[in-house]
């Protein structure tokens, strides 16, 4: 099978990469200079979406203060304008996405093709190209990553290692796909990189890491937590040298309580897909913002600028990689901070703080008089790929019922409810708990927060490691 995957690009850009880690904010500014107008040409030329919004302006005169600022409701809305590759059909598109037989597998054989979660109202599909998963893979290789020294010189392959996806492997997300194009380039890793569902119950999953013995476990922060407790039980039966984390805010307390718990090191990372890599932690725990290849724009509620030191309303990224699909002062949700001070480490990446995805693991009664811990993103999963509903909240109010809310009226509202008892009853038992009552609100907004984003999952009482 083909990959999408351009050596010569990748080369050039880890380069860049590694020069650019240590340069001045001026050369970094002159590299977003650069790359915002190649890409702004490419734009015109190629996205009708563009045309018409820039109304005929020269995107070269203007600031990019100047230029629209586009959410992922209206650019899905015209997704066969937006990209620039008339093969692409939104249509054709969902019907890929829909077999998950093709997850990673390359579309019309030059792009990689993943979906985002509804965190949005509505899910997104990204399309990549070779072009921009060179910077994504240089990224990620060089910043995302930091290197214990002396193992990598024994081991530049990472031969010895054993890296396990803990994750949602059900969809095209973006992560699922990077891990089987991952095992495509890289055979002889086959058997060392593998994924595992967090939608199986959590005494399959033990079972399974336990046996694969992973030393390096990528996962969200509420998996890693889980798994501290399981560790603390005497029931893992492995040691990993590093976990992975992103998808979700990881507090203090959390990487504190992950860290003490399974003894090893944690590093995070901020992501979307919108763009894989926007962040990394160096060994000062500071997460860097990958401003040679993006532009984060914060703003307040009004759409203005936010100060540096303050938090935003939400968040405005251009994706100064990807020219398929332009993302251009995009709406992205996100609220972040972006501290006035450089990072002791001696990059001159600017350092932010992200408030990201807040939901709760859930503890529910299961069928050994035990407490059953039903995770966020599994729960989300359930209700977005089998029940097919986006916008919701989900609230636990004692050990045996959960509160579904839902803002539609009508007949729809109350189709969506009975597919999203359907599924969450049918995934409790999959999780071993001995009953499972939902009850429904219907026709009530979602609660959202100051960015717009809800959240979705909401336990009765806060976690003690949150």
């Amino acid at each position: 099978m083909t990959t999408v995957f351009d050596p010569l690009r990748l080369a050039a850009v880890a380069l860049d990469v590694l020069a650019s880690g240590r340069a001045a904010p001026d050369a970094i500014a002159a590299r977003q200079k650069t790359r915002l107008a190649h890409l702004l040409d490419a734009t015109v030329r190629g996205s009708r979406l563009y045309r018409e919004r820039l109304q005929g302006k020269t995107p070269a005169t203007l600031a990019l203060s100047a230029l629209p600022v586009l959410d992922r409701a209206e650019l899905m809305a015209r997704f066969d304008d937006w990209v620039t590759d008339p093969q692409l059909k939104l249509a054709e598109l969902r019907a890929f996405t829909a077999d998950t037989q093709r997850i990673g597998e390359p579309y019309l054989g030059k792009y990689l093709v993943w979906e985002s979660s509804g965190t949005q109202h509505q899910p997104g599909v990204f399309v990549q190209d070779a072009r921009a998963m060179a910077v994504y893979d240089a990224l990620e290789a060089l910043r995302r990553s930091a290197p214990r020294p002396l193992q990598r010189w024994f081991d530049p392959l990472l031969l010895a290692e054993r890296i396990a996806f803990v994750g949602a492997t059900t969809g095209h997300f973006a992560s699922m796909v990077s891990m089987q194009r991952l095992r495509q380039l890289n055979p002889f890793m086959a058997q060392s990189l593998r994924c595992f569902s967090i939608l199986q119950s959590p005494s399959a999953l033990f079972d399974e890491l336990n046996a694969f013995a992973p030393t390096v476990i990528a996962t969200y922060p509420t998996v890693a937590a889980l798994l501290a407790d399981v560790a603390a039980q005497g029931a893992l039966h492995f040691a990993p040298r590093e976990i992975w984390t992103g998808g979700e805010t990881l507090s203090a307390a959390v990487r504190r309580h992950v860290e003490q718990g399974l003894g090893c090191t944690v590093r995070n990372s901020y992501g979307a897909s919108e763009f894989m890599s926007i962040g990394w932690e160096c060994q000062h725990g500071q997460m860097h913002a990958n401003t040679d290849w993006l532009i984060l724009e914060p703003i307040d509620a009004q759409g203005q600028p936010v100060p540096p030191g303050q938090v935003s309303h939400s968040t405005l990224l251009t994706n100064l990689a990807n020219f398929v699909q332009p993302l251009i002062r995009y709406d992205l949700g996100d609220q972040i901070t972006v501290h006035p001070e450089r990072c002791e480490c001696g990059s001159s990446l600017p350092v932010i703080e992200v408030q990201g995805r807040r939901d709760d693991p859930l503890l529910m009664a299961g069928l050994d008089g035990h407490l059953v811990t039903l995770l966020p993103l599994a729960l989300t999963t359930v209700l977005e790929d089998d029940a097919g509903v986006f916008d919701f909240q989900l609230r636990q109010q004692d050990d045996h019922t959960l509160v579904l809310r839902l803002d539609p009226h009508g007949a729809d509202a109350a189709a969506a409810a009975a597919r999203c008892r359907n599924a969450l009853e049918k995934f409790a038992v999959t999780q071993g708990l001995t009953r499972l009552r939902v009850m429904t609100e219907l026709g009530r907004p979602v609660t959202r927060g100051r960015s717009g984003k809800p959240q979705r999952v909401v336990a009765k009482m806060q976690r003690k490691h949150r």
